[in-house]
């Protein structure tokens, strides 16, 4: 894989960990880091190796949000700075996680806060360490979330719970988060990146098919009523059960072993 200036990535068997990696900065999103996520997720998308990914930050934190030692003083143009920005750089990273044909998940170790916040929401399942949080910090800054961070919020947690953490910044604990759906798991923080690669292991012996249209299923659901996600079950249903890897999970099934999936 390729080699990047603020990103590792590295190979667990069928599982990739994208990692950020700038800790003496508590992974805060300068231009290196904005900019080479995109190649770094496209990268992993599409090895046919990878099965699951997971982002994950180095050292103490996930991600401190935006480097603010990067934004610019006095600059009168700021507005359409920071809306090029969202919309140039953050955007397509974020959308090529949310949209991606494999499953991401989150190992959250530490502060995940602001634009960092909306990159561990935005993944499809999210492990967190118990000293971990959450944290909308843009209200004490004057600001207001951003990277989709306020979608997910409102998704997960309603629309008064959702506008009380952001107006009120309250750092989540993972606890809370687990309680309230912003997480699956919580596990102890040494294990963290260990816990999370095995249950990544575990979810890439499932079906890659299943899993890829499982994960666009879901996401329409978000914004699909019932009548029209019943038609698009049945079109992803029809291009499952006439896929090579249905007909081997049936005969591995009457046979009694594990099934060896092709993706196809």
């Amino acid at each position: 894989m390729s080699n990047y200036e603020a990103i590792e990535i590295e190979r667990h068997g069928p599982v990739a960990v994208v990692r950020m990696n700038r800790p003496d900065a508590l992974n805060a999103f300068n231009a290196a880091l904005r900019l080479e996520m995109l190649p770094a997720v496209r990268e992993v998308n599409n090895d046919p190796g990878v099965r699951v990914a997971i982002l994950t930050g180095a050292g103490r934190a996930f991600s401190a949000g935006a480097d603010l030692a990067e934004l610019p003083a006095g600059d009168v143009n700021g507005d359409f700075y920071v809306e090029d920005q969202l919309n140039g750089e953050y955007k397509p990273s974020l959308m090529e996680i949310h949209e991606a044909p494999k499953p991401w998940i989150s190992a959250i170790n530490g502060p995940c806060a602001g634009i960092g916040s909306a990159f561990g929401m935005v993944c499809d399942l999210t492990v967190m360490a118990d000293n971990a949080f959450i944290y909308q910090a843009f209200a004490a800054i004057g600001l207001v979330p951003d990277g989709g961070a306020t979608w997910h919020l409102v998704r997960t947690l309603g629309r008064k719970r959702a506008y009380e953490v952001i107006v009120t910044g309250e750092k989540i604990s993972a606890q809370k988060c687990l309680d309230w759906g912003l997480c699956n798991r919580v596990v102890p923080a040494d294990s963290l990146l260990d816990d999370t690669i095995a249950w990544a292991n575990e979810i890439a012996a499932r079906a890659p098919l299943s899993m890829r249209y499982a994960k666009q299923s879901v996401n329409m659901a978000l914004e699909q009523g019932v009548g029209d996600m019943i038609s698009e079950e049945a079109k992803l249903q029809h291009i499952c059960i006439n896929s090579e890897d249905a007909k081997e999970g049936a005969i591995a099934f009457m046979q009694k072993r594990a099934p060896q999936w092709q993706g196809r």
